[in-house]
Protein backbone atom coordinates (compact mmCIF):
# COMPACT_ATOMS: atom_id res chain seq x y z
CA UNK A 1 0.00 0.00 0.00
CA UNK A 2 3.10 2.16 0.01
CA UNK A 3 3.00 2.32 -3.33
CA UNK A 4 -0.74 4.27 -3.81
CA UNK A 5 -1.57 7.75 -3.37
CA UNK A 6 -4.71 8.92 -2.08
CA UNK A 7 -6.61 11.44 -4.09
CA UNK A 8 -10.09 12.76 -2.09
CA UNK A 9 -12.34 14.64 -4.24
CA UNK A 10 -14.01 17.18 -1.99
CA UNK A 11 -16.85 17.89 -4.64
CA UNK A 12 -18.03 21.36 -6.00
CA UNK A 13 -20.68 23.97 -4.95
CA UNK A 14 -22.66 21.46 -2.82
CA UNK A 15 -25.47 23.66 -4.48
CA UNK A 16 -27.60 20.00 -3.39
CA UNK A 17 -26.27 20.17 -0.08
CA UNK A 18 -27.33 23.93 -0.05
CA UNK A 19 -27.70 25.66 2.91
CA UNK A 20 -25.49 23.11 4.62
CA UNK A 21 -22.74 23.75 2.18
CA UNK A 22 -23.10 28.18 2.51
CA UNK A 23 -20.45 28.49 4.65
CA UNK A 24 -18.61 25.27 4.75
CA UNK A 25 -17.37 23.00 2.23
CA UNK A 26 -18.93 19.54 1.06
CA UNK A 27 -16.36 17.26 2.89
CA UNK A 28 -16.94 19.32 6.40
CA UNK A 29 -20.69 18.80 7.18
CA UNK A 30 -21.39 17.16 10.46
CA UNK A 31 -22.30 13.46 10.68
CA UNK A 32 -23.38 11.54 13.32
CA UNK A 33 -23.55 13.79 16.20
CA UNK A 34 -19.27 14.14 15.64
CA UNK A 35 -17.82 13.47 12.72
CA UNK A 36 -17.63 15.27 9.02
CA UNK A 37 -18.50 13.66 6.04
CA UNK A 38 -14.59 13.44 5.37
CA UNK A 39 -13.40 11.23 8.48
CA UNK A 40 -15.22 8.63 6.17
CA UNK A 41 -12.47 8.50 3.24
CA UNK A 42 -10.26 9.66 5.25
CA UNK A 43 -10.83 6.90 7.93
CA UNK A 44 -11.41 3.85 5.20
CA UNK A 45 -7.75 4.88 3.94
CA UNK A 46 -5.89 4.96 7.47
CA UNK A 47 -7.41 1.44 7.87
CA UNK A 48 -6.24 0.70 4.80
CA UNK A 49 -2.75 1.49 5.63
CA UNK A 50 -2.77 4.38 3.25
CA UNK A 51 -1.16 7.09 4.78
CA UNK A 52 -0.52 9.35 1.54
CA UNK A 53 -3.88 11.31 1.20
CA UNK A 54 -4.79 14.43 -0.51
CA UNK A 55 -7.73 16.16 -0.44
CA UNK A 56 -8.91 18.46 -3.15
CA UNK A 57 -11.61 21.18 -2.52
CA UNK A 58 -12.47 24.78 -3.98
CA UNK A 59 -14.92 26.07 -1.72
CA UNK A 60 -15.13 27.57 1.85
CA UNK A 61 -12.52 25.11 3.06
CA UNK A 62 -11.60 26.80 5.77
CA UNK A 63 -13.05 24.77 8.27
CA UNK A 64 -12.33 21.56 6.46
CA UNK A 65 -8.64 22.81 6.53
CA UNK A 66 -8.97 23.57 10.61
CA UNK A 67 -10.69 20.15 11.00
CA UNK A 68 -8.17 17.79 9.01
CA UNK A 69 -5.30 19.99 10.79
CA UNK A 70 -6.38 19.12 14.14
CA UNK A 71 -7.21 15.68 13.40
CA UNK A 72 -4.88 13.88 10.94
CA UNK A 73 -0.91 14.39 12.43
CA UNK A 74 1.24 11.34 11.60
CA UNK A 75 4.59 10.13 12.92
CA UNK A 76 7.24 12.30 11.90
CA UNK A 77 8.90 8.88 11.03
CA UNK A 78 6.98 8.25 8.31
CA UNK A 79 5.71 9.41 5.39
CA UNK A 80 2.10 9.71 6.21
CA UNK A 81 -0.15 13.25 5.23
CA UNK A 82 -3.25 14.54 5.10
CA UNK A 83 -3.16 18.00 2.92
CA UNK A 84 -5.97 20.22 1.74
CA UNK A 85 -5.77 21.27 -1.93
CA UNK A 86 -7.59 24.17 -2.62
CA UNK A 87 -7.82 25.31 -6.29
CA UNK A 88 -5.41 27.94 -7.29
CA UNK A 89 -4.80 29.89 -10.37
CA UNK A 90 -1.38 29.70 -12.40
CA UNK A 91 0.02 31.17 -15.16
CA UNK A 92 -0.65 27.84 -17.06
CA UNK A 93 -4.40 27.54 -15.86
CA UNK A 94 -6.27 30.61 -14.80
CA UNK A 95 -9.71 28.33 -14.32
CA UNK A 96 -11.40 27.00 -11.25
CA UNK A 97 -11.77 23.22 -11.23
CA UNK A 98 -13.79 22.68 -13.96
CA UNK A 99 -14.73 18.90 -13.17
CA UNK A 100 -13.24 15.93 -11.04
CA UNK A 101 -10.33 15.34 -13.42
CA UNK A 102 -9.68 18.70 -14.37
CA UNK A 103 -9.63 18.85 -10.36
CA UNK A 104 -6.48 16.20 -10.55
CA UNK A 105 -4.82 17.63 -13.36
CA UNK A 106 -4.34 20.70 -11.97
CA UNK A 107 -2.44 18.82 -9.47
CA UNK A 108 -0.93 16.34 -11.58
CA UNK A 109 2.19 18.05 -11.30
CA UNK A 110 2.96 17.39 -7.49
CA UNK A 111 1.27 13.45 -7.72
CA UNK A 112 3.75 13.20 -10.41
CA UNK A 113 6.58 14.01 -7.65
CA UNK A 114 5.47 10.64 -5.77
CA UNK A 115 7.02 7.52 -6.41
CA UNK A 116 3.66 5.14 -6.44
CA UNK A 117 2.62 2.31 -9.06
CA UNK A 118 -1.59 3.71 -8.71
CA UNK A 119 -4.10 6.42 -7.99
CA UNK A 120 -6.59 5.65 -5.78
CA UNK A 121 -9.29 8.63 -6.33
CA UNK A 122 -12.02 8.60 -3.89
CA UNK A 123 -15.40 10.69 -3.43
CA UNK A 124 -15.72 13.09 -0.31
CA UNK A 125 -19.47 12.54 0.26
CA UNK A 126 -20.47 8.70 0.58
CA UNK A 127 -21.07 6.83 3.56
CA UNK A 128 -19.41 3.09 3.93
CA UNK A 129 -16.74 1.57 5.29
CA UNK A 130 -14.59 -0.23 2.95
CA UNK A 131 -11.25 -1.84 2.78
CA UNK A 132 -9.59 -0.64 0.22
CA UNK A 133 -6.22 -3.38 0.10
CA UNK A 134 -9.31 -5.79 -1.37
CA UNK A 135 -9.92 -3.03 -4.02
CA UNK A 136 -6.34 -2.20 -5.28
CA UNK A 137 -5.51 -6.01 -4.79
CA UNK A 138 -7.81 -7.25 -7.41
CA UNK A 139 -6.83 -4.31 -9.69
CA UNK A 140 -3.31 -5.58 -9.21
CA UNK A 141 -4.46 -9.30 -10.21
CA UNK A 142 -6.44 -8.55 -13.37
CA UNK A 143 -3.89 -6.30 -14.70
CA UNK A 144 -6.47 -3.53 -15.33
CA UNK A 145 -5.52 -0.28 -16.11
CA UNK A 146 -8.28 1.35 -14.08
CA UNK A 147 -11.00 -0.34 -12.36
CA UNK A 148 -14.07 0.94 -10.57
CA UNK A 149 -15.69 0.16 -7.45
CA UNK A 150 -19.43 -0.84 -8.28
CA UNK A 151 -22.75 -1.89 -6.45
CA UNK A 152 -26.11 -3.10 -7.69
CA UNK A 153 -28.51 -0.91 -8.12
CA UNK A 154 -32.15 -0.26 -8.36
CA UNK A 155 -34.55 1.17 -10.94
CA UNK A 156 -35.64 3.78 -8.96
CA UNK A 157 -32.22 5.16 -8.23
CA UNK A 158 -30.06 3.71 -10.94
CA UNK A 159 -30.55 7.42 -13.49
CA UNK A 160 -28.44 9.03 -10.39
CA UNK A 161 -25.25 7.05 -11.19
CA UNK A 162 -23.00 5.65 -14.14
CA UNK A 163 -24.12 2.63 -15.01
CA UNK A 164 -22.49 0.11 -16.76
CA UNK A 165 -22.27 -3.45 -18.54
CA UNK A 166 -19.55 -5.88 -17.95
CA UNK A 167 -18.80 -9.18 -20.03
CA UNK A 168 -17.88 -12.53 -17.88
CA UNK A 169 -14.09 -11.46 -16.51
CA UNK A 170 -15.53 -8.67 -14.90
CA UNK A 171 -14.31 -6.17 -17.73
CA UNK A 172 -16.42 -3.04 -18.38
CA UNK A 173 -17.54 -3.02 -22.01
CA UNK A 174 -20.06 -0.05 -22.05
CA UNK A 175 -20.51 3.14 -19.76
CA UNK A 176 -23.07 5.74 -19.29
CA UNK A 177 -23.43 8.83 -16.98
CA UNK A 178 -26.83 9.21 -15.33
CA UNK A 179 -28.78 8.00 -18.27
CA UNK A 180 -32.70 8.39 -18.31
CA UNK A 181 -35.52 6.91 -20.20
CA UNK A 182 -34.68 4.39 -23.11
CA UNK A 183 -30.68 4.86 -22.45
CA UNK A 184 -31.22 3.87 -18.85
CA UNK A 185 -33.60 0.56 -19.99
CA UNK A 186 -30.29 -0.08 -22.41
CA UNK A 187 -28.40 -0.62 -19.36
CA UNK A 188 -30.24 -3.42 -17.57
CA UNK A 189 -28.42 -6.80 -17.12
CA UNK A 190 -28.44 -9.51 -15.36
CA UNK A 191 -26.41 -8.76 -11.98
CA UNK A 192 -26.11 -12.52 -11.67
CA UNK A 193 -22.74 -12.18 -13.09
CA UNK A 194 -22.01 -9.95 -9.79
CA UNK A 195 -22.65 -13.26 -7.76
CA UNK A 196 -26.29 -11.85 -6.82
CA UNK A 197 -28.86 -14.40 -6.12
CA UNK A 198 -31.82 -14.55 -8.94
CA UNK A 199 -34.11 -12.91 -6.46
CA UNK A 200 -31.17 -9.83 -5.39
CA UNK A 201 -30.68 -9.56 -9.92
CA UNK A 202 -34.19 -8.66 -10.09
CA UNK A 203 -34.67 -5.80 -7.73
CA UNK A 204 -31.33 -4.63 -9.19
CA UNK A 205 -31.01 -5.01 -12.57
CA UNK A 206 -28.39 -2.26 -13.04
CA UNK A 207 -24.07 -1.95 -12.30
CA UNK A 208 -23.98 1.70 -10.61
CA UNK A 209 -20.05 3.32 -10.44
CA UNK A 210 -19.71 4.37 -6.58
CA UNK A 211 -17.38 7.09 -7.67
CA UNK A 212 -14.11 5.25 -6.76
CA UNK A 213 -11.73 4.16 -8.91
CA UNK A 214 -7.94 3.21 -8.77
CA UNK A 215 -5.80 4.17 -11.64
CA UNK A 216 -1.94 2.72 -13.24
CA UNK A 217 -0.22 5.74 -12.72
CA UNK A 218 1.16 6.15 -16.20
CA UNK A 219 -2.77 5.32 -17.77
CA UNK A 220 -3.97 8.10 -15.64
CA UNK A 221 -1.32 10.75 -16.63
CA UNK A 222 -1.93 9.93 -20.43
CA UNK A 223 -5.45 10.06 -20.25
CA UNK A 224 -5.18 13.74 -18.98
CA UNK A 225 -2.64 15.10 -21.12
CA UNK A 226 -3.91 13.62 -24.51
CA UNK A 227 -7.58 14.98 -23.56
CA UNK A 228 -7.36 18.23 -22.00
CA UNK A 229 -10.71 19.28 -23.24
CA UNK A 230 -12.00 15.91 -21.03
CA UNK A 231 -12.62 17.32 -17.81
CA UNK A 232 -15.24 15.08 -15.76
CA UNK A 233 -13.95 11.47 -14.62
CA UNK A 234 -17.24 9.91 -14.81
CA UNK A 235 -18.78 11.47 -17.79
CA UNK A 236 -15.71 11.69 -20.41
CA UNK A 237 -12.67 10.00 -18.77
CA UNK A 238 -14.12 6.50 -17.70
CA UNK A 239 -16.76 6.20 -20.47
CA UNK A 240 -13.95 7.06 -23.53
CA UNK A 241 -11.56 4.51 -22.00
CA UNK A 242 -13.78 1.29 -21.87
CA UNK A 243 -12.67 0.47 -25.75
CA UNK A 244 -9.10 0.84 -25.43
CA UNK A 245 -8.18 0.06 -22.09
CA UNK A 246 -8.56 -2.57 -19.51
CA UNK A 247 -11.58 -1.09 -17.22
CA UNK A 248 -12.43 -3.32 -14.76
CA UNK A 249 -15.62 -3.48 -11.90
CA UNK A 250 -14.90 -4.53 -8.51
CA UNK A 251 -18.08 -5.54 -6.56
CA UNK A 252 -18.69 -3.75 -3.02
CA UNK A 253 -21.11 -5.84 -0.68
CA UNK A 254 -21.21 -3.29 2.08
CA UNK A 255 -23.33 -0.31 3.10
CA UNK A 256 -22.93 2.53 1.29
CA UNK A 257 -25.15 5.94 0.32
CA UNK A 258 -24.35 8.65 -1.43
CA UNK A 259 -25.12 11.58 0.76
CA UNK A 260 -24.79 14.48 -1.64
CA UNK A 261 -28.51 15.62 -1.03
CA UNK A 262 -30.58 17.08 1.88
CA UNK A 263 -33.01 14.10 1.78
CA UNK A 264 -30.01 11.45 1.53
CA UNK A 265 -28.33 13.25 4.09
CA UNK A 266 -30.76 13.26 6.32
CA UNK A 267 -31.51 10.12 5.91
CA UNK A 268 -28.61 8.77 5.99
CA UNK A 269 -28.52 10.00 9.80
CA UNK A 270 -31.78 9.01 10.93
CA UNK A 271 -30.82 5.56 10.17
CA UNK A 272 -27.57 5.54 12.55
CA UNK A 273 -30.62 5.50 15.39
CA UNK A 274 -31.90 2.29 14.09
CA UNK A 275 -32.26 -0.93 16.45
CA UNK A 276 -31.54 -3.20 16.60
CA UNK A 277 -28.92 -2.95 13.68
CA UNK A 278 -28.62 0.52 11.98
CA UNK A 279 -27.60 -0.48 8.49
CA UNK A 280 -23.82 1.24 9.24
CA UNK A 281 -22.24 1.40 12.37
CA UNK A 282 -19.49 3.38 14.02
CA UNK A 283 -18.66 0.36 16.97
CA UNK A 284 -16.70 -1.62 14.68
CA UNK A 285 -13.20 -1.34 16.47
CA UNK A 286 -11.49 -3.41 13.59
CA UNK A 287 -12.34 -0.01 11.45
CA UNK A 288 -12.53 2.58 13.61
CA UNK A 289 -13.82 6.19 11.98
CA UNK A 290 -11.62 8.94 13.15
CA UNK A 291 -12.88 12.76 13.78
CA UNK A 292 -10.53 15.22 15.55
CA UNK A 293 -10.43 15.10 19.46
CA UNK A 294 -11.97 17.72 21.05
CA UNK A 295 -11.88 16.77 25.04
CA UNK A 296 -15.10 17.93 25.74
CA UNK A 297 -16.99 17.51 28.94
CA UNK A 298 -19.68 14.35 29.08
CA UNK A 299 -23.34 15.09 27.92
CA UNK A 300 -25.32 16.25 31.22
CA UNK A 301 -28.68 14.88 31.03
CA UNK A 302 -31.36 16.26 34.10
CA UNK A 303 -34.37 14.39 34.18
CA UNK A 304 -35.21 13.54 30.31
CA UNK A 305 -36.82 11.04 28.39
CA UNK A 306 -34.25 9.55 25.11
CA UNK A 307 -35.38 7.24 23.07
CA UNK A 308 -33.24 5.96 19.73
CA UNK A 309 -31.05 8.79 19.82
CA UNK A 310 -27.43 9.36 19.60
CA UNK A 311 -25.79 12.30 21.50
CA UNK A 312 -22.48 13.94 21.42
CA UNK A 313 -20.23 15.17 24.29
CA UNK A 314 -20.32 18.12 25.40
CA UNK A 315 -24.15 18.37 25.83
CA UNK A 316 -26.51 19.98 28.41
CA UNK A 317 -30.41 18.57 28.45
CA UNK A 318 -32.92 19.64 30.95
CA UNK A 319 -36.30 18.52 31.28
CA UNK A 320 -37.27 17.68 27.96
CA UNK A 321 -38.39 14.50 25.73
CA UNK A 322 -35.96 13.05 22.34
CA UNK A 323 -37.12 10.54 20.20
CA UNK A 324 -34.95 9.18 17.08
CA UNK A 325 -32.73 12.36 16.65
CA UNK A 326 -29.04 12.83 16.40
CA UNK A 327 -27.60 15.60 18.89
CA UNK A 328 -23.98 17.20 17.73
CA UNK A 329 -21.32 18.68 20.73
CA UNK A 330 -22.51 21.04 22.78
CA UNK A 331 -26.02 20.77 22.47
CA UNK A 332 -28.37 22.77 24.69
CA UNK A 333 -31.98 21.81 25.29
CA UNK A 334 -33.87 24.03 27.76
CA UNK A 335 -37.01 22.30 29.75
CA UNK A 336 -40.17 21.28 27.99
CA UNK A 337 -38.82 21.02 24.43
CA UNK A 338 -39.85 17.96 22.24
CA UNK A 339 -37.17 16.88 19.87
CA UNK A 340 -38.47 14.21 17.24
CA UNK A 341 -36.89 12.79 13.79
CA UNK A 342 -34.43 15.82 14.46
CA UNK A 343 -30.68 16.05 13.67
CA UNK A 344 -29.32 19.25 15.71
CA UNK A 345 -25.83 19.85 14.55
CA UNK A 346 -24.98 21.40 18.33
CA UNK A 347 -22.16 24.49 18.50
CA UNK A 348 -18.88 25.46 18.14
CA UNK A 349 -18.04 26.63 21.10
CA UNK A 350 -20.10 26.65 24.90
CA UNK A 351 -21.34 30.35 26.18
CA UNK A 352 -21.59 31.59 28.98
CA UNK A 353 -24.22 31.97 31.51
CA UNK A 354 -24.62 35.84 31.96
CA UNK A 355 -24.67 35.70 27.84
CA UNK A 356 -27.09 33.50 27.58
CA UNK A 357 -29.84 36.23 29.43
CA UNK A 358 -32.34 35.45 31.83
CA UNK A 359 -34.56 32.94 29.05
CA UNK A 360 -37.26 33.56 27.32
CA UNK A 361 -38.24 37.40 26.28
CA UNK A 362 -34.62 38.33 26.13
CA UNK A 363 -33.87 40.21 22.50
CA UNK A 364 -31.18 37.81 21.53
CA UNK A 365 -31.96 33.50 22.23
CA UNK A 366 -28.97 31.56 23.66
CA UNK A 367 -27.50 29.51 22.05
CA UNK A 368 -29.41 26.06 21.89
CA UNK A 369 -33.15 25.19 21.92
CA UNK A 370 -35.14 27.15 23.90
CA UNK A 371 -38.15 26.53 26.69
CA UNK A 372 -40.99 24.75 25.55
CA UNK A 373 -40.03 24.39 21.75
CA UNK A 374 -41.31 21.45 19.09
CA UNK A 375 -39.35 20.43 16.33
CA UNK A 376 -40.10 17.83 14.17
CA UNK A 377 -38.44 16.53 10.98
CA UNK A 378 -35.69 19.31 11.00
CA UNK A 379 -31.48 19.47 10.33
CA UNK A 380 -30.71 22.37 13.15
CA UNK A 381 -26.78 23.61 11.59
CA UNK A 382 -24.28 24.75 14.28
CA UNK A 383 -24.54 27.76 16.62
CA UNK A 384 -28.16 27.84 16.17
CA UNK A 385 -31.12 30.36 18.89
CA UNK A 386 -33.66 28.83 18.62
CA UNK A 387 -36.31 31.03 21.29
CA UNK A 388 -38.76 29.87 23.70
CA UNK A 389 -42.08 28.25 22.53
CA UNK A 390 -40.95 27.94 19.01
CA UNK A 391 -42.63 25.58 16.31
CA UNK A 392 -40.59 24.12 13.77
CA UNK A 393 -43.16 21.62 12.63
CA UNK A 394 -43.86 22.76 9.15
CA UNK A 395 -47.39 22.65 9.90
CA UNK A 396 -48.43 23.23 6.38
CA UNK A 397 -46.01 20.01 4.70
CA UNK A 398 -44.37 22.45 2.25
CA UNK A 399 -41.87 20.46 0.28
CA UNK A 400 -39.39 23.08 -1.12
CA UNK A 401 -39.13 26.57 0.68
CA UNK A 402 -36.00 29.66 0.37
CA UNK A 403 -36.85 31.53 3.43
CA UNK A 404 -32.82 32.75 3.92
CA UNK A 405 -34.14 36.42 5.77
CA UNK A 406 -36.05 34.19 8.36
CA UNK A 407 -33.19 31.62 8.96
CA UNK A 408 -34.47 28.39 7.49
CA UNK A 409 -34.73 26.48 4.19
CA UNK A 410 -37.09 23.26 3.33
CA UNK A 411 -35.88 20.65 1.54
CA UNK A 412 -37.69 17.78 0.66
CA UNK A 413 -39.94 18.80 3.18
CA UNK A 414 -37.37 18.92 6.00
CA UNK A 415 -36.68 22.19 7.35
CA UNK A 416 -33.49 23.34 7.65
CA UNK A 417 -32.46 26.29 9.85
CA UNK A 418 -29.06 27.70 8.81
CA UNK A 419 -25.90 27.82 10.59
CA UNK A 420 -25.76 30.92 13.30
CA UNK A 421 -29.47 31.87 12.63
CA UNK A 422 -31.62 32.94 15.18
CA UNK A 423 -35.34 32.31 15.43
CA UNK A 424 -37.19 34.51 18.19
CA UNK A 425 -39.55 33.39 20.62
CA UNK A 426 -42.59 32.34 19.49
CA UNK A 427 -41.86 31.52 15.67
CA UNK A 428 -44.23 28.84 13.96
CA UNK A 429 -42.23 27.13 10.86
Amino acid sequence: MKRVLSIILGGGAGTRLYPLTKLRAKPAVPLASKYRLIDIPVSNCINSELYKIYVLTQFNSASLNRHLSRGYTFSGFSEGFVEVLAAQQTPENPNWFQGTADAVRQYIWLFNEWDVDEYLILSGDHLYRMDYREFINRHRETNADITISVVPMDERRASDFGLMKIDESGRVISFSEKPKGEALKAMAVDTTVLGLSAEEAQQSPFIASMGIYVFKREVLLKLLKESPERTDFGKEIIPASASDYNVQAYLFNGYWEDIGTIEAFYDANMALTQQPRPPFSFYDERAPIYTRPRYLPPTKMLDCVVKESIIAEGCILKECAITHSVLGVRTRIESGCLIEDTMLMGADYFQAMPERGSGCADEIPGLGIGKDTTIRRAIIDKNARIGCNVQIINKDNVQEAERENLGFYIRSGIVVVLKNAIIPDGMVI
